[in-house]
């Protein structure tokens, strides 16, 4: 079983106001876009282009910011992913600053799904592009997919908050999550392990 945090350990900054910004931006865009359609496109454009402004600052961020919210120090290698996930499914999973492995994949995998899915969706705009059905399709297939992803992060979410007794949706709002002895820093991370 998982090694509980202390309920009194100390917190410690995870993740930046720009990040959480971005995730909460991103995640109120797709939404819209999802509550928009053909009767409000001026509405659904508008949430798709605000997505991607989203998606494209946090891959901008990922990649120049420090600690915690940088892909280098969340994004593991597949092998080091299929190890993780196989002490997730012994419940033996260590505990981690930031995104763990699965979690680090499935912020890529998001990320690039819907700027897939938003790039399909202004091109479709288009002069080049208007009208064609195999666009309209994939747009439609990623959409879809964006909703079929959301679940299984919300999904990991409660399943890491409850085995490691946190709250990670207050974490994501305040920047902060407690340090505790089974906590696994990430790479890159300033303050190494703790």
């Amino acid at each position: 079983m998982t090694v509980p945090t202390p309920p009194d350990a100390a917190p410690v900054r995870v993740w930046d106001l720009p990040v959480r910004l971005l995730h909460w931006t991103l995640a109120a865009a797709v939404a819209a876009a999802w509550c928009t359609g053909e009767e409000t496109l001026r509405w659904h454009e508008a949430a798709g282009f605000t997505a991607a402004g989203a998606v494209a600052l946090r891959t901008a961020w990922g990649f120049c910011a420090r600690g915690a919210v940088r892909f280098a120090s969340f994004v593991r290698s597949p092998a080091a992913t299929w190890a993780y996930a196989r002490t997730v499914l012994g419940g033996t999973e260590a505990r981690y600053r930031g995104h763990n492995p699965l979690g680090g994949w499935m912020v890529v995998a998001l990320l690039a799904t819907v700027a897939a899915a938003c790039i399909t969706g202004w091109l479709y705009t288009t002069d080049a592009f208007w009208g064609l059905a195999w666009l309209d399709l994939l747009h439609r297939g990623l959409a879809w997919a964006v909703l079929l992803l959301v679940p299984v992060h919300v999904a990991g979410v409660v399943l890491t908050g409850r085995r490691h007794r946190e709250n990670l949706v207050a974490a994501m709002v305040i920047g902060r999550k407690r340090r505790g002895g089974a906590e696994t820093a990430d790479a890159g991370d300033d303050p190494g392990r703790t």
